[in-house]
């Protein structure tokens, strides 16, 4: 077991970074990877831990940051080119490995992503159930409570006595909602507009989110800055008691939620630099890459000492082969 490779990818998700838990669940020899080895791989594309050697790292990195965009996990298959077509079941991504080496092997790429995240501001019954509705959710909820004692609240594992969003993380998977009864609501709601929260959300009446937003224009926040504030917040349910509040909020969440929004940061579906071994095929960073040719003014990476040297005998033929 790679216990250290676990407690990194522990670790990244407490704090909330996205990555590609890698784990090979197949091999046949002489592949340099073996059963159960595990490594994390995050947005940039960089590895902690052990998969396998030059022909299969570039492979798996490139499907991981695929897995990162769509949230989808994917089994890859690498293996010889004559044996891909069997192995190309629903679901499997098939990579010929196209080295010397005639081993094979299959890695699970499991996607773990920022889960959507409530920051409810205030003490109230709106507050306390909606705290309780997002952890059932599954989604993380922390609770902000002016009422500065913790211990007193009905979720004391979300609950900080701070409005320093900062502190957080807040990003765009983020919902930050205010419900200070009017108490702090546009101290509350300034400190959201600093940070990079997906929805910001002012759970008042309509008379008094004015009164909010004219009080905020003194302070000189903008009129473009306050379009991120959806006040009131919630679902127009009419006239509905404080605790069934944070239902209607919940509903407006889980439908903004469906249509792309509260998602975490953008993950790019390919290294800039990502290159071709011109051989055999493989994905090749060129920035990590040992072994380099030139040819007619440039230079040419390859992902093994075997693809350069047969490169390096035939450059016309090796090249046109791989186009």
């Amino acid at each position: 077991m790679d216990v250290d490779v676990l407690a990194d990818a522990v670790a990244r998700a407490s704090r909330r970074e996205p990555f590609v838990l890698a784990t090979v669940v197949w091999r046949r020899g002489p592949s340099s990877g073996h059963v159960g080895s595990k490594a994390v791989i995050d947005a940039n594309g960089i590895v902690q831990g052990w998969l396998g050697g030059a022909c299969a790292a570039p492979t798996v990195v490139r499907e991981a940051r695929a897995a990162m965009v769509d949230g989808q996990p994917r089994l890859v298959f690498l293996g010889q080119p004559d044996e891909l077509d069997q192995r190309a079941d629903a679901g499997t991504v098939t990579v010929p490995m196209a080295c010397e080496s005639e081993g094979a092997m299959e890695v699970y790429l499991e996607p773990v992503l920022p889960r959507p995240r409530v920051v409810a501001i205030g003490r109230s019954p709106a507050v306390s159930s909606l705290a309780s509705l997002t952890i059932a959710l599954g989604w993380d909820a922390v609770v902000i409570d002016d009422g500065g004692n913790a211990d007193d609240h009905p979720h004391p594992g979300v609950v900080r006595t701070t409005l320093d969003l900062g502190e957080l993380g807040v990003d765009r998977s983020t919902a930050v909602v205010v419900a200070t009864q009017g108490n702090y609501d546009e101290d509350a709601i300034e400190a959201a507009l600093d940070t990079d929260a997906g929805y910001i959300g002012l759970v008042s009446s309509g008379k008094r989110a004015a009164s909010a937003f004219d009080l905020l224009r003194r302070r000189g926040v903008s009129d473009e800055q306050l379009s991120r504030v959806v006040a009131p917040a919630g679902l127009d349910l009419g006239a509905i008691e404080n605790a069934e509040i944070a239902v209607a909020v919940l509903a407006d969440l889980v439908a903004r939620r469906a249509t792309g929004q509260l998602r975490g940061p953008a993950v790019p579906s390919a290294a800039p630099t990502e290159v071709f071994d011109p051989v055999c095929g493989m994905a090749v960073d060129p920035l990590a890459a040992r072994h380099r040719s030139g040819h007619e003014g440039h230079e040419v990476v390859f992902c093994s000492a075997a693809c350069q040297s047969a490169y390096d005998a035939d450059p016309s033929a090796r090249r046109s082969a791989a186009d």
